[in-house]
C-alpha cells in the first residue's frame, strides 16, 4: 500500500524568511509583496522573521538570495519580480537565466525559494496575476515555499 507525503500541515521550522523584492514595475511587485507577507503572516511567521530585501530589479533577485543564504538562520526565501516583454527578446533572456539560477539555488543550498517572477507578455497581464482577476503570485510563491519547509523534515 502506497503512502502519501506532503507539506500542508506540520511545523515550520525556527529562522528568517527573506522576502527578495524587485523595485521594477513597483505597482505589481509591492503587490506581490503584500500578499507574500500576508501568507507569511497567517501561517504563524511573526513580522520580525520576514526579511524584506529590495533589489533593482528581477536580474538581481538570484545575486541577494544567494547572499542571504549565507546567513544559517534564513531557512528559504520568495524571490517576487516581474518581467513584462518588449519591443525584443531581452525579456527572454532574463527569465530564463533568474528562473535557472534561483532553482540551482535552492537545490545546492536545501533550502526552498518561492517562485515568483512574473513573466507577462502585457502590463494587463501583470496586472491580473497580482492581485486580479487570476489571483496573487505573491501568496502562491509564499505558500509553495512553505509547503516545502514543512515537507522537508518529512522527507529526511
Amino acid at each position: 500500500m502506497s503512502s502519501t507525503i506532503d507539506g500542508m500541515s506540520g511545523p515550520l521550522p525556527p529562522g528568517r524568511i527573506a522576502v527578495v523584492v524587485s523595485r521594477y514595475n513597483p505597482a505589481i511587485c509591492d503587490s506581490m509583496l503584500g500578499a507574500a507577507v500576508e501568507s507569511l503572516t497567517n501561517a504563524g511567521i511573526a513580522s520580525d522573521r520576514h526579511w524584506i530585501i529590495r533589489v533593482p530589479g528581477a536580474w538581481e533577485l538570484c545575486w541577494a538570495v544567494e547572499q542571504t543564504f549565507q546567513h544559517a538562520d534564513v531557512v528559504g526565501a520568495i524571490a517576487l519580480g516581474c518581467v513584462i516583454r518588449g519591443e525584443t527578446t531581452h525579456d527572454e533572456h532574463i527569465n530564463r537565466a533568474v528562473s535557472a539560477s534561483l532553482m540551482n539555488q535552492s537545490i545546492a543550498s536545501g533550502r526552498p525559494i518561492g517562485f515568483g517572477l512574473l513573466t507577462c507578455n502585457t502590463l494587463e497581464q501583470a496586472i491580473q496575476r497580482s492581485g486580479g482577476s487570476v489571483g496573487n503570485k505573491g501568496h502562491e510563491a509564499a505558500d509553495a515555499m512553505l509547503e516545502m519547509l514543512r515537507l522537508a523534515p518529512k522527507l529526511r
